[in-house]
């Protein structure tokens, strides 16, 4: 007999790399390639203890051409990830095994350079009109 369950899980919005509140009210919905992240600097694994891992809030990102899911933002890419797309906008909760996960992305708004999880070097953002248009403070 199989026997359906229902899990939730909460994770505690750790947004301290968010500068202010603006765009915040109109993410978009994506998915992401967690194939493209780094363990321990964009995402945390499941464990036994916690079944749940996550790709962390603030986290850059840029739309990759061939499959339209999105990976870590990288300027020396060429798979369309060198064009900053946004940031995840609040942790994006994955099971084991799981490599396609869906998130919210902050497209435009303000952000803490300095917070941004596995850092960011904004002289290195390329204008593109299909950028992100997200001002990045230099505050700590």
């Amino acid at each position: 007999m199989i026997q359906p369950t229902t899990t939730t899980v909460t994770l505690t919005a750790d947004r301290d790399w968010l500068a202010s509140r603006h765009g915040t009210d109109s993410t978009e919905t994506i998915t992401l390639d967690l194939t493209k992240y780094t363990k321990s600097t964009h995402y945390v694994e499941p464990t036994a203890a916690g079944p749940h891992g996550f790709v962390r809030s603030g986290v850059p990102v840029g739309r990759i051409t061939a499959s339209g899911l999105y990976g870590a933002y990288d300027p020396a890419a060429t798979d369309g990830r060198q064009v900053l797309a946004g940031l995840v906008f609040a942790e994006a909760a994955f099971t084991s095994g799981q490599t396609k996960i869906p998130a919210a992305l902050l497209w435009h708004g303000t952000a803490k350079a300095s917070k941004i999880p596995g850092g960011i070097d904004v002289t290195k953002i390329a204008a593109n009109p299909a950028a992100a248009q997200i001002r990045f403070l230099a505050v700590s």
